[in-house]
């Protein structure tokens, strides 16, 4: 995380969007939580202020007037890790995998609800604390010890294959985050390009996983689909 944080004991947030109206109702409802709000309206200016005031995370529209927003995430990825939440009206599935799969951690469709953007803050920010050195990853019932290699559900233990076991670790190490098909490809078959190829096996997996892990695989509460974009594990707070 970023060493403002401990200095100051305040998340700096970016805020880049071109309507002031946007702005200045995110930099009062963010405030009135507690993170320091700092804004910029072009694509130039984000890029500043990505530098000059080194925030913690970015919240970024994708339609502004000088620079795309896919553009700026690219730029800013070839220097830094800086969480990045899109904030757009475009709401296409070919809008949100570029943006994800150019470096965004999240993305949330305008109009939004503000308790909805803290959840996925919360979400992104707590994927960059520190792993522990025995980690053991938790979501509702279900808990993966890494150490042993062991998914349990409250008691009973989970039988898992290989790949449905690194398919469940990737998704706990990244709870809350929207992991496009073909992250997902690239992560656990290692065939980002072959995508169309090996789709089905992505599919086919995850029907399993769920048969595992969820209740009522039908209804599931934790893998989520994202339609025609991927998949989220669902944040809990």
């Amino acid at each position: 995380m970023n060493n403002m944080i401990s200095e100051q004991g305040k998340l700096r947030i970016l805020v880049v969007d071109d309507e002031k109206a946007i702005r200045s109702f995110l930099k009062t409802s963010l405030s009135s939580y507690g993170y320091t709000v700092f804004e910029a309206h072009t694509g130039k200016k984000a890029l500043e202020e990505a530098v000059s005031v080194h925030p913690d995370l970015i919240i970024l529209d994708l339609g502004l007037p000088d620079i795309d927003g896919l553009e700026v995430i690219a730029k800013i990825r070839k220097r830094a890790k800086t969480p990045i939440i899109i904030l757009s009206v475009r709401d296409e599935s070919s809008e949100k995998i570029s943006a994800l799969d150019r470096g965004a951690d999240d993305y949330l469709t305008k109009p939004f609800s503000t308790e909805e953007l803290l959840a996925r803050l919360r979400a992104v920010m707590r994927r960059l604390l520190p792993p522990d050195q025995e980690a053991t990853l938790k979501i509702g019932k279900l808990s993966m010890d890494i150490a042993k290699r062991r998914v349990t559900s409250g008691n009973n233990e989970i039988d898992l294959s290989p790949i449905e076991y690194d398919l469940l670790k990737l998704f706990l190490l990244n709870i809350g985050k929207v992991l496009t098909h073909q992250q997902i490809l690239r992560e656990i078959w290692d065939r980002g390009e072959d995508f169309e190829g090996i789709l089905h096996l992505l599919r086919v997996t995850i029907s399993n996983l769920r048969n595992k892990i969820e209740p009522n695989p039908d209804r599931p509460i934790y893998l989520l689909t994202e339609p025609g974009v991927g998949y989220r594990l669902r944040s809990q707070d």
